[in-house]
């Protein structure tokens, strides 16, 4: 490992452990059937997260610290494959490690560690709902499109400028304002697998991992053909902020 990849993948490691520490130890504090005020709290816990370690470790690797935005950001050519598979290695184990450390402090995965699940039976107006998996897939690709959308539009193409963590922390916690009651709305593989992992409990695995993979791409396409029809950089020269993802 070279000293420049080095401080980068520790970056994602410490940025995505604090992500789910913090996430999926709001969603376990917090609980179930909490209304909008508990989900409203969750997605705070999230966003604000994403927001002080973007604006903390953006200047070094980015501040990534999801699969599904460096498989975005990939796709759209502002990083080589080997970095990636670095990255989102970095990222699962922060992320399984997050979820370990959670249940050290709370006595165990009984709290289920904030572990993303699809509705059952949800109460909503005067019927219930239960999520389907085609549905919970389609949900979890649009939420993820929509964050990896605003990440290629600010921090990489350099539109944001030192903003550009602010509209990516409430690009997520509004994400999650709809769908967490849904999906869970991890919309991040190392953000569902981490609990996953510590609680032994793999329902709809393949669900968290690939949906927010095929939305992402889908951003990386739609950014790159936006830019093109505006004649635009989809990727910027120079970094211009300290989300700015290095592209090299």
């Amino acid at each position: 490992m070279s000293n420049r990849i080095a401080p980068k993948l520790l970056a994602e490691f410490i940025g995505t452990f604090s992500f789910v520490f913090i996430g999926a130890g709001a969603a376990a504090v917090v609980g179930d059937g909490v209304g909008l005020p508990g989900i409203a709290a969750v997605a705070f816990a999230h966003g604000l997260t994403i927001m002080v370690f973007a604006f903390a470790y953006g200047s070094i690797s980015g501040g990534h610290m999801n699969p599904a935005v460096t498989a975005g950001v990939l796709a759209a050519g502002a990083m080589r494959v080997g970095e990636a598979v670095g990255y989102i290695v970095s990222q699962f184990m922060g992320g399984i490690a997050g979820a370990f450390v959670l249940s050290a402090v709370l006595g165990g995965a009984e709290t289920g560690l904030g572990t993303p699940a699809l509705a059952n039976n949800l109460a909503l107006g005067a019927t219930t709902l239960t999520i389907t998996p085609v549905a919970g897939f389609t949900i979890e690709a649009v939420l993820a499109f929509f964050l990896v959308t605003v990440v290629l539009s600010t921090a990489v193409a350099g539109r944001a400028g030192i903003l550009a963590p602010l509209a990516i922390g409430m690009t997520l916690t509004l994400n999650i304002i709809m769908g967490g009651a849904l999906t869970g709305a991890a919309f991040n593989p190392a953000r569902a697998l981490g609990p996953m992992v510590a609680t032994d409990n793999f329902s709809d695995a393949w669900l968290y991992i690939t949906a927010p993979i095929i939305g992402a791409i889908a951003a990386a396409i739609v950014h790159i053909g936006l830019a093109r029809l505006a004649q635009e950089q989809p990727v910027a020269v120079e970094p211009r902020n300290a989300a700015q993802i290095p592209a090299e």
